[in-house]
């Protein structure tokens, strides 16, 4: 019988790239399953609704006036 050596055992409990990306590509199969669900739907077109109902776009307001005349050369 072999007995496995304190190194050998920490290596294999040490986080790696491998299960990093192992983990993160199940994580996004589940996301990419879990948003095809009605659920899933409702939460996109909510948060679609959220993000499309901002219409304020760019403003030159004074604080950002300031801020240009500080950078210019």
């Amino acid at each position: 019988m072999t007995t496995k050596s304190a190194t050998a055992v920490n290596e294999e409990s040490k986080p790696s790239r491998r299960k990093f990306f192992i983990g993160a590509g199940a994580t996004v199969g589940a996301v990419a399953v879990a948003s095809q669900t009605p659920l899933g739907k409702a939460v996109i077109q909510e948060i679609g609704s959220a993000v499309q109902g901002k219409d304020d776009g760019y403003q030159l307001s004074a604080h950002i006036r300031k801020y240009y005349e500080t950078t210019m050369l």
